[in-house]
């Protein structure tokens, strides 16, 4: 059997997923493939966002400055740095509707399963269409090539706190992940258990309304103090003209300065720790020291979310520490991370034989070993999702342009068993957390080969999507 011709396909392109990766994948093969490519986005949820849509918690936001969070095709010119969950999806819905590219969305089109066929050269999408108070139908859609933005967290189901006893508690325990519509916490007691990013935003949120609210942590996070908005940039932009130019500043300091702290923490531990608890400290009120609340267990950037404090039990009534001291809950919330689910959880069969994706290596951050025509958004762990996602988004559409000019329908990394055996294997995250360690059995792999390493910084990322080589390690097909 013959490739099918492209116009047996129902796309040329599909794309997964409408969050921040899905938006960006569409904008870049619209700017760099033309008119002619047949694309659709394949949105599981009834709006477009993705996390940002999923996450309602009380006090949710970007957790990375929005100059850099934004599109570099769309400047962020809001005053925030740090910008609320609500005005994420507003700047999203003004990007899609610029753009075109809502036109393209299909809501509450949910992939399942995703079969490659070698003999075709296509990929067959099962999808389920509806659900949220509409009937639910099956549909099969196919294509040339996958472009994946789903992220590597499961939207369905929460990581599971081991908390004991945590069961036996009577009053609401929620997980922020699954927020409850509507859910009344004032006048409440509250204990938010950990203290990483997620915790780190409930609490102030929550704080201004219900009785009492307590962070539980085992070891306190690194926290430094930042400003909701950006006087340099209004004065960047009376300086500097066009608005774009100014906004091109602005974004570009930003990422400056997001590595110049990553390298500092990792290079000067010890430095970086002082520093931080000197600025701490300045924060704290007079008297009060910085042990034991404030002094982390582990360095800058080791770690991002906590692991549970140190509880002995949960009662029906109580939360007793091992230190014998006890906390009387009416609320317990447990924001002790994230469950890893990679390619959004969907089953993947390659000619028919179902693909493991943890039993394989990423090339360049971005195709996986033995996965033919898809791309896939690896994000930082350093810095803003969307800087990873458009260098992956102008990848793909390099790979695509190659492929439409060179006639193949097929391209997919190889790695020779013999060049595997002389790769070391590395950890995908170099993180020590409690979310990262329980999830790395079903991340895929990475290792200390050029072709083969975990993402790097953003500038040589863009390099590489750029002018990389695509040659080593690739295998095209016609």
């Amino acid at each position: 059997m013959n490739a099918v011709s492209d116009d047996q396909l129902d796309y040329d392109v599909c794309v997964i997923g409408a969050g921040i990766a899905g938006i960006g994948f569409a904008y870049r093969l619209q700017e760099r493939m033309g008119k002619d490519l047949k694309y659709c986005v394949l949105e599981g949820r009834h709006e477009l966002g993705g996390t940002w849509s999923l996450f309602q918690y009380p006090g949710t936001r970007s957790d990375s400055d929005m100059h850099t969070f934004g599109y570099p095709w769309r400047a962020w010119t809001r005053k925030e740095i740090i910008a609320p969950r609500a005005t994420i999806m507003e700047y999203l819905k003004e990007c899609t509707a610029a753009e075109g590219i809502d036109s393209k969305i299909l809501y509450q089109h949910r992939v399942e399963r995703m079969s490659w066929s070698t003999a075709s050269k296509s990929w067959s999408l099962d999808v389920t269409v509806g659900g949220r108070d509409t009937s639910v139908t099956q549909t099969v859609i196919r294509a040339r090539f996958l472009l994946l933005g789903t992220g590597y967290y499961d939207n369905k189901v929460p990581l599971e706190a081991h908390i004991p006893g945590i069961e036996n508690f009577g009053g609401t325990t929620i997980h922020p992940q699954f927020w409850p519509s509507g859910f009344d916490y004032r006048n409440k007691n509250i204990v938010v258990i950990g203290s990483g990013a997620t915790a780190i935003t409930i609490v102030p949120a929550m704080a201004q309304e219900a009785a009492h609210v307590t962070m539980l942590q085992r070891s306190p996070s690194y926290i430094i103090e930042g400003k909701y908005d950006d006087s340099l940039y209004d004065r960047v932009v009376k300086l500097l003209w066009p608005t774009r130019m100014a906004s091109w500043f602005i974004r570009v300091k930003w990422i400056l300065m997001s590595i110049f702290i990553v390298t500092f923490c990792d290079k000067f531990p010890q430095a970086a720790t002082k520093a931080m608890n000197a600025q701490t400290m300045k924060l704290l009120p007079a008297g009060m020291n910085l042990a034991p609340d404030f002094t982390p267990s582990y360095t800058p950037f080791q770690q991002r979310f906590v692991k549970t404090g140190a509880i002995d039990k949960v009662t029906k009534t109580s939360i007793i520490l091992k230190s014998g001291e006890e906390l009387h809950p009416d609320v317990i919330i447990t924001a002790t991370g994230l469950k890893l689910q990679p390619l959004g959880g969907i089953e993947i069969m390659v000619d028919d034989k179902p693909y493991d994706v943890s039993q394989h290596f990423v090339w360049k951050s971005s195709m996986l070993e033995d996965l033919p025509n898809v791309m896939y958004v690896i994000g930082y762990i350093n810095s803003s999702w969307t800087l990873a996602a458009d260098t992956t988004a102008q990848f793909a559409c390099r790979i695509l342009k190659k492929m439409k000019d060179d006639g193949t329908k097929m391209v997919v990394p190889r790695l020779k068993q013999s060049e595997r055996q002389k790769m070391k294997e590395v950890p995908f995250f170099p993180f020590t957390s409690t979310y990262v360690q329980r999830g790395k059995s079903v991340l895929p792999k990475v290792s200390d080969r050029p072709q083969w390493e975990r993402r790097s910084f953003y500038w040589r990322d863009l390099a590489i999507a750029w002018w990389g080589d695509i040659e080593s390690c690739l295998e095209w097909a016609s």
